[in-house]
């Protein structure tokens, strides 16, 4: 069956923002001319996804209001043949956009499991917003590709063993260069526990059976369900496999990182590479 669903985890407070993040949603930040979560969703419809389930949070509608159609706007960009009514006719009617609430901040687990009933019975991709995920052909049609070849496919990266502490990390059988079938998954283990160093950064591509063993783990110490359990009870029962998938990934889920992944794009774009890469080398020759 094809993947139609994608799901968007955007119902984090954002601290790390604050306190910008007290009235703009974190992944409403913008990254050039467009917010960060348009960089997920963006991927997700040219890869043929027909619909995006936002996991939401109180406060945070400026997100849905973002997807929505504009046709006040429209009209007058219309009507002064300004070269802006492109991109808001785009973003309008990228794909179908649905929303659901998480009523507390119970995990990534929690938050996936809180649109089993958007999705339904079929598989789906899971995206965290603050991943930056750039690459050719696109992160997501390679994730969604690995999942048509080996079932549910989990995207990961190599990182240094010293920064394994932060992520969840799997452990597994080699089946190719960039293949890996899942035997476990570890979430933020000390360095000298960490079974490999390949960290979990999604996206996720998933079969249903991933609601079935959220619904069926326990939460952790402080209350919240964690998905990298319920991704091992499902290796208990399907295949999963991690994918490390071709392209360059930056975190935006930092002040700094948002930052520089502003820079990483705008050198990328026709528009203001050369503008940037001048300003970059200006700026180099004065520190």
């Amino acid at each position: 069956m094809p993947v139609r669903t994608a799901i968007i985890t955007a119902a984090g407070v954002g601290t790390r923002f604050l306190p910008i993040s007290k009235s703009v949603p974190k992944e409403m930040l913008p990254l050039v001319d467009r917010p960060v979560l348009q960089y997920a969703v963006e991927q997700a419809a040219e890869a043929g996804v027909e619909r995006v389930v936002l996991v939401t949070s109180r406060g945070k509608t400026a997100m849905e209001d973002y997807f929505d159609v504009a046709p006040e706007l429209e009209r007058t960009l219309r009507e002064r043949g300004n070269a802006k009514l492109e991109p808001v006719e785009r973003v309008g009617r990228m794909t179908r956009i649905i929303a659901v609430r998480q009523p507390e901040p119970l995990g990534l687990g929690h938050a996936v499991l809180m649109a089993k009933e958007a999705v339904g019975n079929e598989p789906f991709i899971v995206y965290l917003p603050d991943e930056i995920l750039l690459g050719e052909p696109s992160v997501t049609r390679q994730m969604l590709d690995a999942y048509e070849r080996r079932g549910n496919a989990i995207g990961v990266v190599e990182v240094p063993w010293d920064d394994v502490s932060r992520y969840g990390v799997v452990e597994g059988e080699p089946l190719s260069d960039r293949e890996t079938r899942l035997t476990r998954s570890v979430e933020k283990p000390p360095r000298d526990e960490a079974p490999s160093n390949l960290a979990i950064v999604g996206p996720y591509v998933f079969s249903p059976a991933i609601f079935d063993c959220l619904e069926e783990i326990t939460a952790g110490a402080i209350g919240e369900l964690q998905l990298t359990d319920a991704i091992a009870l499902l290796a208990q029962r399907e295949d999963v496999h991690a994918y490390r998938f071709e392209g360059e990934r930056f975190d935006a889920g930092t002040p700094l990182g948002l930052m520089q992944t502003a820079v990483e794009i705008a050198l990328r774009r026709p528009d203001y590479a050369d503008a940037m890469r001048a300003w970059v080398r200006e700026l180099a020759a004065r520190l």
